[in-house]
């Protein structure tokens, strides 16, 4: 019924910032099923009934990358992806688990945080007043493990201004685009390429610094997967790789900032800072997201810095904004949350000891990525925190992927470990 539950959700627009449509589904679902729900100003959803002790945690927004929020799902050698699309999976899964979980009726709180995927914007304003003093996230995306530590975030977007003039020589449309794409957390070791870096440093190679636009990107949290630039050029420009350089007729003006964008792209370290050989993930890392030109000449730069400390965070923003205050950029921080640092308790055990009885095996883990925990963590805080999940590849990209098996094993934890917190036994298949 999860899988079913899950395909009824993917038809539901919900677009960060645009999911209005699946607050007053979840809503209309958690009433009919008897249980209480509210809604606060910031669209956060508290679902319960009784007197709970065990508090699952998920958000209900998803990144809308390629065709989403229209999204049409195929399986494949027991994977569930989607066509031209992301799929949604990150964290809609763990919606359709808890959509099985109301048909029971069980005695649980449903915390489902709004726009996490933009800056965890509704768990930065969680304030409802929860029973349970133990929360399982459903937000990881890789089976048998207990996550139990998060990275830190902060969005960075650094605006460039720039007059418009005359370009001399010939005009060229430069294009990469069809890259793989990401998760700008868990996916930047993977050697994944920026479509940004590289149409960047194609054009800093080639000594062009006549940009009369350039568009890259789609969201802050996804390695860019495409980018185009319009540029003139005194030499002849070839196509090399996976750019594209064509000829074209028109005659924009260009930016008097254009040259200084392009060396801000080629300088860029995009990818891993540094490495947690503890944990085995990266510690620090940057994300060259999007790169906008506006009709008024400013050059908007947006990237997400991310780390598994505070202090970590610190240093890496503090390291982007002199960089980026270098070549005459006004830089503005936003959406920062904070880290979620590794701790084991009576719930991780109770968790992990559930995820050894379905898979035979457990590891607690961290995820250089951003998990509500981190967040809620600060504001309740006499609550336990851990978090699991199914394998899911790709998440934030239209390779977005989700195991149809692990989905169902994962799903048998997050029933065990209720078991063990009510210390009873009930139906939950």
């Amino acid at each position: 019924m999860i899988i079913e539950y899950f395909q009824t959700l993917t038809q539901i627009p919900h677009c960060s910032r645009n999911s209005d449509a699946m607050v007053d589904f979840l809503r209309d679902f958690a009433s009919q099923r008897g249980y209480r729900v509210l809604v606060d100003e910031n669209k956060n959803i508290l679902i319960f009934k009784g007197t709970p002790k065990l508090s699952l945690q998920a958000h209900y927004d998803m990144v809308c990358i390629g065709k989403a929020p229209t999204i049409e799902t195929t399986i494949e050698n027991g994977w569930m992806f989607a066509k031209d699309s992301s799929l949604g999976a990150d964290n809609g899964v763990a919606i359709a688990m808890m959509m099985v979980l109301m048909d029971e009726g069980l005695e649980l709180e449903f915390v489902i945080t709004a726009d996490e995927e933009v800056g965890l914007i509704g768990a930065n304003a969680l304030a409802f007043e929860l029973q349970s003093e133990v929360m399982l996230n459903l937000d990881s995306e890789e089976e048998a493990e207990v996550c139990i530590g998060c990275a830190g975030g902060v969005d960075i977007t650094a605006t460039l201004f720039s007059e418009h003039k005359n370009g001399i020589g010939d005009c060229y449309e430069v294009s990469i685009s069809g890259l793989l794409g990401g998760h700008s957390g868990v996916d930047i070791d993977k050697g994944i390429p920026s479509a940004i870096k590289l149409l960047g440093e194609f054009l800093y190679e080639s000594k062009v610094t006549q940009i009369a636009s350039f568009y890259g990107g789609e969201r802050r949290n996804a390695i860019a997967s495409s980018a185009v630039a319009v540029v003139y050029s005194l030499v002849s420009l070839e196509s090399k790789g996976e750019i594209r350089c064509k000829k074209i007729e028109l005659a924009p003006s260009i930016l008097s900032e254009g040259e200084k964008l392009i060396a801000l792209i080629a300088h860029f370290r995009h990818g891993v800072h540094q490495h947690n050989e503890t944990l085995g993930i990266p510690d620090t890392s940057i994300n060259l997201a999007i790169i906008n030109t506006k009709e008024d000449g400013k050059i908007v730069i947006e990237s997400s810095a991310r780390a598994m400390s505070d202090e970590g965070l610190r240093t890496i923003s503090d390291e982007m904004e002199r960089f980026l205050t270098s070549y005459g950029c006004e830089v503005l921080h936003e959406d920062k949350y904070p880290s979620w640092k590794p701790e084991q308790n009576d719930f991780t055990q109770i968790v992990d000891s559930a995820v050894k009885k379905v898979f035979g095996a457990s590891k607690m883990t961290a995820i250089h990525a951003g998990l509500e925990c981190g967040v809620i963590a600060k504001k309740y805080l006499n609550m336990q925190f851990a978090s699991i999940g199914p394998t899911i590849r790709y998440p934030h990209s239209i390779r977005e992927k989700v195991h149809l098996d692990s989905v169902k094993r994962t799903f048998e934890v997050v029933c065990e470990v209720i078991r063990q917190i009510n210390q009873k036994r009930f139906s939950c298949d």
